[in-house]
Order: C-alpha cells, then structure tokens, then sequence
C-alpha cells in the first residue's frame, strides 16, 4: 500500500487517504460503512483499493438501475446490505409543466446553493417532463425546508418510493476518438469538434468541470471514469483507452451526453 499513490493523480491523495480511513474502520471493527454518493471516478478508487483486501467486500447503490452517482458500502463478508442500508431518499419536483421549464443546472444551483453539499446529492433525472432527485436521507428535511424555488418557478417536493423513479432521457452515446495526448484541452477539442483554442477559452472562461469540481489549467490530464461537464454542450466521460494508432495517437473510448442546456 506505500505506493499506492502512484497509480493516480496527485490532487486524488486526499480522497484516497480518506477512503483507506473507511477500510480501516470496517477492517478493525468488524462493521460495514456507507460512503458517500460517489462519482464514477471516485467509485473506480475506490473499487482499486478495496479490491486489495480480501476480507472486505463492495457493493454499491444510487438509487436506480442506471444510477451514475452512487453510494458504496463497504462491508465484512457477512453483511449482506439491503436498499434501505444505502439511505437514499428519491424526490420529486413538482412544477407548472405547462407554463414552465426546469433544467438540471438550475436544480443543482439551487439545492447546492441552498447548503446542501455535493456529496449528499445522487443523480437528477428527468424523462423530459417530470424531474426527480436522489439524496441522502438524513438532508431530506433539510432539503424541504430550503427548496421552494427553482429558478423564478415556484415548486413543490414529494417524496416517492424508490421503485417509483423515472426512466432517464439521459443516455450515454458511445464513440472512439483518437488524441495526441491526455490532456484536457486535447480531449475536449477532439470530443467537442472544437478547436484547440476554443476548448482552451471554455477553461478559461470556467464552462469545465472535472468531476463536478471547476477547473483553471489547460494542462491536467484526463484518466478513465473521468466525467467532463461542459457548459452548452452536456457532458463528456472517459470510458477507456483503447490503444494507440501507428503513429503513437490514443485511441480513447469516450461516453456522450449531449443536454444543450
């Protein structure tokens, strides 16, 4: 485990560190943890390191069949986790369909303005008419307390069953790109159609985010399950590589969710 760190990013020392803190605590007591809602990256880490012990065991839940936010819970062999153990609570946001439209930007600007944090939220899902949320249950009443607008819209929040969700527009769309290197403005100009000087100007002008988390350089490099939001155009995850071509290119399996909103 002392060269663990070199398998991943140097801003990724922090969240490994605390994922090694969860193990630790299931490995010395004996008793299961629930992470976090955890983005694929996130899940990928955790999954390598929990991979290396062979008397904890993984399973994970985001509320729904495709979920792409997940909680994990890390367990003895013993435990067998059950839907209810994961703590997700599945809201809906009930709106004037007819007179208003919502988009999953504004539902995340306000219920991350409202004070709840990132990590608490699951997916949010729409089937083009109706929007639901996944989020820890312990920020539920939190949630309705603080939420009574989206937007200029005035909404109302039920909650609902998690059997009850919708089916998700939100599809990934699966291509192969081929890319000079890794690096972020590379793989956005390649993914996008865009040149690399525009890619560059999204950066700059903070229309990226990395993980859900905005970036400033140019220069860091994407790795697989990295997920690329991109402001006007939807998101971008890296899938795998594939290989190289004949001229030591990158042959990139990318997933595609173009939102344009």
């Amino acid at each position: 485990m002392m060269n663990i760190y070199q398998h991943f990013r140097d801003d990724e020392q922090i969240f490994i560190d605390q994922v090694l803190d969860w193990v630790g605590q299931v490995e010395n007591y004996y008793a299961p943890y629930l992470t976090p809602f955890l983005n694929p990256r996130e899940l990928f880490i955790v999954q390598s390191l929990v991979g290396q012990y062979d008397e904890i065991e993984l399973s994970t839940f985001g509320g729904h069949e495709d979920a792409e936010q997940v909680r994990a819970f890390i367990h003895p062999p013993y435990y067998q986790p059950t839907e209810d153990d994961y703590e997700i609570t599945l809201v809906e946001i009930n709106y004037p369909t007819k007179f208003a439209e919502l988009s999953h930007g504004q539902i995340m600007g306000t219920i991350l303005g409202a004070g709840i944090v990132r990590d608490t939220l699951g997916d949010i899902i729409t089937d083009g008419e109706r929007w639901q949320v996944f989020i820890d249950s312990n920020m539920k009443n939190f949630l309705f307390l603080h939420v009574e607008r989206v937007g200029r819209t005035n909404v109302q929040l039920e909650e609902f069953p998690l059997n009850e969700s919708i089916h998700s527009l939100d599809k990934w769309e699966i291509e192969e790109i081929v890319v000079a290197s890794l690096r972020i403005d590379v793989v956005l100009a390649r993914a996008l159609n865009v040149s690399r000087n525009r890619a560059k100007t999204f950066i700059n002008e903070s229309k990226i985010k990395l993980n859900w988390v905005e970036i400033e350089r140019v220069d860091i490099e994407v790795v697989e399950h990295d997920i690329l939001s991109i402001r006007g155009f939807g998101r971008i995850q890296i899938r795998e590589t594939k290989g190289t071509t004949r001229k030591d290119n990158l042959v990139l399996e990318i997933g595609r969710i173009d939102r344009n909103k």
